[in-house]
């Protein structure tokens, strides 16, 4: 069996009144990497921050590399790397002064330092803005040194709170490919996303909605599961009005808006197809293209978190 880096059992958090994580139960062994996917709102955050140590739960159970996340939480900060959509970066120290305060915050020898941190910036691609403020290095480079300085000490769990958030594609693509070469050398990685495509990237996934646990599984294992349905794929013009009125259309289950196109889901995509032609063609509706396809994770998601059938638009 592999080793568990990460685990939780009915793990809550409550607020007053509000109840921020609900009994959430999970495991990731080690060299995984495990993504929490949801909106914001959703409790990944929270979540995230009871296992670095950061939150005490209200109940429930967690362990980070062997420490309780009840009784132990500095002791996990140790042996944990964190970084936040924020990339906890000062933006007023140049590139090697934060290198350097890092490593100090971690309690690194000079020597260790002084190799991490050059192992960083060759990551980074860094090596030639030592003396540049960080406040003025665009935000893909930003990114790469926020995750350097979370792994100087080389920790065997990374927990990374929605690190690509206003990142762009390209950056997002490079960022993870540092991610599954850290993976490969067997640190467990533990991510929080909102972008569907970037979950695709993860072993396992943990979808998210209202504190609780939806569904959890490899991205296949999710569409496989959660959508037994057909996805019809749409595009005309007139997107919106398209939308509202298949929506109310009883062959559908859902209706979401993805992009310039939308995904219906059906039982009987045949029939489904015919009505989608007659009620836009009677409306004035040009159909441009209209095929079956794979359903994506946001098809899941949309499914998961829409109990009764509804417009969604995502991004």
């Amino acid at each position: 069996m592999d080793r568990v880096a990460v685990f939780a059992q009915d793990l809550t958090r409550i607020f007053g009144s509000f109840v921020a994580v609900d009994h959430v139960t999970f495991e990731v062994p080690q060299g995984e990497i495990f993504g929490f996917l949801g909106p914001n709102g959703a409790g990944k955050t929270t979540t995230i921050k009871i296992l670095c140590g950061l939150l005490t739960p209200s109940s429930g159970k967690g362990m980070v590399t062997g420490y309780d996340v009840n009784s132990e939480s500095e002791e996990i900060k140790k042996h944990i790397g964190y970084m936040s959509q924020k990339f906890s970066l000062y933006e007023d120290l140049t590139v090697s002064e934060n290198l350097d305060f890092f490593g100090g915050v971690y309690g690194l020898g000079d020597e260790t330092k002084a190799a991490r941190s050059l192992w960083v910036l060759e990551m980074a691609g860094l090596t030639d803005k030592t003396d540049t403020i960080t406040g003025s290095l665009p935000l893909g480079w930003k990114q790469r040194l926020a995750l350097g300085c979370a792994i100087l000490h080389e920790p065997p769990v990374l927990f990374l709170d929605e690190p690509t958030s206003g990142v762009d594609p390209l950056s997002r693509r490079n960022f993870w490919e540092l991610i599954n070469d850290l993976a490969s050398q067997g640190v467990t990685i533990f991510v929080t996303t909102h972008y569907m495509e970037e979950a695709e990237y993860c072993n396992k996934l943990a979808l998210m909605s209202a504190g609780k646990i939806v569904a959890l599984g490899t991205p296949s294992e999710l569409k496989k599961k959660w959508m037994p349905e057909s996805v019809i794929d749409l595009e005309c013009d007139q997107l919106m009005k398209a939308a509202e009125l298949l929506q109310k259309e009883p062959i559908f289950s859902e209706a979401a808006v993805f992009g310039s196109s939308v995904h219906l889901v059906t039982r009987d995509p045949k029939a489904a197809k015919v009505r989608i032609r007659n009620v836009l063609v009677y409306n004035g509706i040009t159909v441009e293209r209209l095929e079956i396809v794979t359903p994506t994770l946001e098809d899941v998601f949309v499914t998961l978190t829409s109990p009764q059938k509804k417009i969604t638009q995502t991004e």
